[in-house]
């Protein structure tokens, strides 16, 4: 059975937002949504036949605000302000970006505070309904009286102009592809225009994504940091419950609980190679589920406030339940903005404690008993080393990129606009920084598994051992002399990003956090 969520004046949830964005979820907008949206209509077309100037409805816009625009030239100004908006420039945006962009601008509309018309409503849940996305450019967003270029493209759509992906992939004209699916192009009328680009739907789209994607690489990363513990034949008492319990960071404590049910049963951890005891393991051992767990803490308040704009209504001006229109400043992306700069810091530091596991792994003069670069015949062969180079090379662009968007700011619309957010630049940093991430993670993998099937003499924890399986049913080859190694890595990567590295691991562990 297809996937339906309902859209209700209420807001929605981070699940709806990617059963709709990723796995093209069929939406139906409730009819109490429908009922508020015709009731703040109501309102708007009762202030649209008076004289006095109301923003967005009988005025201009942004700096432009100050003229008052008569009635026969408001469905022009609407039309114009989609038209001019739609200035984005650059690559193309992810299809489920936008998808995501387009239901949540669907969301605030069907609040009931927009003042648009229900036909707006049901038309954008028409569009996403026939899988037709507009083309939406990597440019255009500075985060502030929202995510402006891009929901003007989208915008555009909806009218029946521009260019828009049909669902089979191919790139047409929007009014071919409305015209093929049975859409009227929707002629819009007072305060509508405006009320399709007004809001921070894309920055919140990616946020809710990247959040559902760290949780996955985090969880990913306590896997990896237990099997390179186990293949440096670390000491896992460090994970032991009640010493987090005693610095009670509840990230820290979930991700040290983790990596003690990877090593369940493990019979290498806690040895040197001639037996003598361990004192004390490396900081990137050792402190693995601090600096995850610190990750953890971050996402846990990235979502916190992703799942209070998912339940907001942002536009300008809004209709109040009362029946008055007002101007506010509610489309500012900073809430946005902080949080999706913060899981950039928190992605950086994970990838480059991992990058640290790795490099000892691959030093013989660290890796207690393992050959160089966990190479067949070290000098002949060069085992992992450049894997380790393409590590460092990923970890580097993620420093660069934990530098925040947020803290920067250039005034526009002629110094109306004078603060803005530069949320969309800090979601679009993340994504790319994420990806990065699964390739760290997924080199980690390829390293300690390579690396705990040299420890011939004892035996892996239960749960290393159905993760070897699956690395190898995957594709990623084991110990042996050089080979071409992309192949391997990618297929690593896949395994990562799909989630099959913790699909591998909890059979054995049980769900882990």
């Amino acid at each position: 059975m297809d996937m339906q969520v309902i859209v209700g004046p209420t807001g929605t949830t981070a699940e709806d937002v990617l059963a709709v964005a990723r796995d093209n979820a069929r939406v139906v907008v409730s009819q109490d949504a429908l009922d508020a949206v015709a009731a703040a209509r109501r309102t708007i077309d009762e202030l649209a036949a008076k004289p006095d100037p109301v923003y967005g409805v009988s005025t201009g816009f942004g700096a432009l605000a100050v003229r008052h625009i008569s009635p026969d030239l408001r469905t022009q100004l609407q039309r114009n302000i989609v038209r001019s908006h739609a200035a984005g420039m650059g690559p193309r945006v992810e299809r489920e970006v936008v998808r995501a962009l387009m239901f949540l601008r669907l969301k605030t509309l069907a609040s009931g505070h927009t003042g648009v018309r229900p036909l707006v409503v049901e038309t954008m849940a028409a569009l996403l309904n026939a899988g037709i996305t507009p083309v939406v450019h990597e440019y255009g967003s500075l985060g502030c009286s929202g995510d402006l270029a891009p929901l003007s493209h989208c915008a555009l759509t909806l009218m029946g102009e521009g260019e828009a992906e049909g669902p089979d992939g191919t790139v047409r004209p929007a009014a071919e592809l409305l015209a093929e699916h049975g859409i009227e192009p929707v002629e819009l009328r007072e305060k509508e225009g405006l009320a399709l680009l007004n809001g921070t739907d894309g920055m919140l789209g990616m946020l809710v994504m990247a959040c559902a994607d760290l949780a996955r690489l985090i969880t990913s990363a306590d896997i990896t940091a237990a099997l390179s513990l186990e293949a440096l034949l670390g000491s896992e008492k460090v994970l032991a419950p009640e010493l987090h319990a005693i610095r009670p960071h509840p990230g820290q404590g979930a991700s040290a609980a983790n990596m003690l049910r990877v090593l369940a049963g493990s019979g290498l951890t806690g040895h040197h190679q001639d037996d003598a005891p361990r004192v004390q393991d490396a900081y990137s051992i050792r402190c693995a589920p601090q600096v995850a767990g610190a990750g953890r803490d971050t996402l846990a308040h990235a979502r916190l406030v992703a799942d209070r704009e998912l339940a907001s209504a942002v536009d300008n001006p809004v209709v109040l339940p009362d029946g008055r229109v007002e101007s506010n400043g509610n489309f500012h992306g900073a809430p946005v903005a902080y949080v999706l700069d913060f899981l950039a810091i928190a992605a950086a530091d994970l990838a480059s404690i991992a990058e640290r596991r790795t490099d000892r792994l691959l030093d013989k003069n660290r890796s207690h008993g393992l050959p160089a670069f966990l190479a067949g015949d070290p000098g002949v062969d060069s085992g992992l080393m450049i894997a380790q180079y393409t590590q460092a090379a990923l970890v580097s662009e993620m420093k660069r990129l934990a530098v925040p968007a947020s803290v920067d700011s250039i005034p526009s619309s002629a110094m109306q606009e004078d603060h803005v957010s530069m949320g969309w630049s800090a979601a679009r940093k993340l994504r790319t920084a994420l990806s990065a991430l699964t390739r760290v993670i997924a080199v980690e993998l390829v390293a300690a598994t390579r690396a705990v099937e040299l420890r011939t003499d004892r035996t892996p924890a239960p749960a290393t051992a159905a993760v070897l399986a699956a690395v190898r049913a995957a594709g990623v080859q084991g110990p042996g002399e050089d080979r071409f190694l992309a192949p391997d890595l990618a297929a690593a990567e896949e395994f990562v990003r799909t989630g099959r590295l913790i699909a591998a691991t909890e059979p054995i562990t049980g769900p882990l956090n």
